[in-house]
């Protein structure tokens, strides 16, 4: 028995998952998607006109039972959950537990796999990711097609007469409650925490001989290729690490990222892109800079889309870091189409470092940042107390011209007279 919120613990996670690894079947399949919250499933399972996108025999017995919890529960509940971190390491977790056979399912045809069931297997299944900012209705659609990936999974499996058991679960909660418990005292440090918690994975870096030439992050980074095809790249690129980057290059004044990803999405079996960096000598600062001078995708070998880069670039010995970049107009550094083919795709990458010369220790520099010291609210503020400034000048200006009387009329004598020159 688990208390209601209780947050599992990657220690007492492995003790949970223990009777899994002592059965008979010997069969894990590990469905790993990007975000995924308990609410999600009491959220969507009864919203949309009751449309349920949990319509598979794997997930149907939990829903019902979370639905049965909450129906007999006399007052609001806090599910227990398991911690992201011991998520994280799930997959080390359990090839550490067991001597299994690691197996990437990618085509999401099971039957062509070859499974020996006399031998402990693990599948792996990379379920499509869920773009975040999206609305309501376009995640549940994402979450059902998960949904109907897990029950072709499991089919196949079943007709085989393949006897498994099933963990479904993501990298990341896409649902976070707020923390009523906790001080206003302690809410700038509890913020400095949570940011360097977000951090949750190492930039991906790219070595030449013993040093490391090139460094990358980015907390989300996806793509949209005719305004309709989602690619999330953030889990390949930087948690499992399912990106090709042996085509990249390094030199004193050119550096090149590439990242070759193999059947990213469905409809797409091969997708690079490149990330272009210059570092030169400008006489005007007196010293050495580098810029981000454009972006390349090539999608299977042929279809060449080229993006001019604007605002990005860092002094050479510092790292560039910007909270948005991207296709869009309200981004701080854009990525500009260069031809028609460009213009087929959106990029969106949030928290953006980067740095392609001057690497020391494996870690990144100082930062230059894409926002200036004079942000739009500094100077809204500013031009604000100026008026507010003025205004206060002004009338503490006509007061002091303020006079009074030096004579006063007397009552009982004659009428006081001023004539009109005074």
């Amino acid at each position: 028995a688990v208390p209601e919120g209780h947050t599992v613990s990657a220690q007492e996670l492995r003790t949970l998952l223990q009777p899994v690894f002592t059965q008979n079947s010997r069969n894990l399949v590990l469905f790993l998607q990007d975000r995924l919250s308990i609410d999600d499933f009491t959220y969507f399972s009864e919203s949309y006109d009751n449309k349920n996108p949990f319509q598979n025999q794997v997930n149907k017995p939990f829903i019902n039972l979370l639905q049965e919890i909450l129906q007999s529960s006399p007052s609001s509940l806090i599910l227990p959950a398991v911690d992201c971190k011991a998520i994280r390491y799930l997959l080390s977790v359990l090839q550490e537990s067991e001597d299994w056979k690691l197996i990437n399912v990618t085509n999401l045809n099971v039957s062509q796999l070859e499974v020996n069931a006399s031998k402990p297997n693990l599948l792996v299944v990379q379920l499509q990711p869920l773009a975040s900012g999206l609305k309501d209705i376009a995640t549940r659609e994402a979450i059902a097609e998960n949904d109907k990936i897990i029950r072709r999974v499991t089919m196949d499996l079943q007709e085989r007469g393949i006897h498994f058991s099933v963990i479904y679960t993501a990298v990341r909660p896409s649902r976070i409650s707020g923390r009523t418990d906790v001080v206003a005292e302690l809410r700038r440090q509890l913020m400095a925490a949570e940011e360097e918690d977000s951090l949750s994975y190492p930039p991906l870096n790219v070595t030449t001989g013993n040093y490391t030439c090139i460094l990358f992050y980015a907390s989300n980074f996806s793509l949209k290729a005719r305004s309709s095809v989602l690619i999330d790249l953030t889990n390949a690129t930087f948690l499992t690490q399912n990106v090709d980057i042996s085509a990249s290059e390094c030199s004193d004044s050119n550096t090149t990222l590439s990242l070759k990803y193999t059947k990213p999405v469905n409809g797409i079996s091969s997708l690079e892109i490149r990330f272009l960096m210059t570092n030169k000598f400008y006489e005007g600062s007196a010293r050495q800079w580098f810029t981000l001078d454009s972006v390349e995708i090539v999608q299977d070998g042929k279809k060449f889309a080229k993006f001019n880069v604007s605002a990005i670039s860092a002094p050479a010995e510092y790292s560039f870091h910007c909270q948005l970049v991207g296709t869009s107009k309200l981004y701080p550094a854009r990525l500009v189409p260069s031809n028609d083919e460009a213009e087929n795709w959106d990029v969106f990458i949030s928290d953006l470092q980067i740095q392609g010369f001057n690497i020391k220790n494996n870690q990144f520099s100082y930062a230059s940042d894409c926002t200036g010291f004079f942000t739009p609210g500094i100077w809204m503020g500013l031009v604000t107390s100026i008026i507010l400034v003025w205004i206060l000048t002004y009338g503490i200006h006509m007061i002091m011209q303020l006079t009074t009387n030096s004579r006063f009329d007397d009552p009982k004598g004659p009428a006081l007279s001023v004539p009109q020159t005074e």
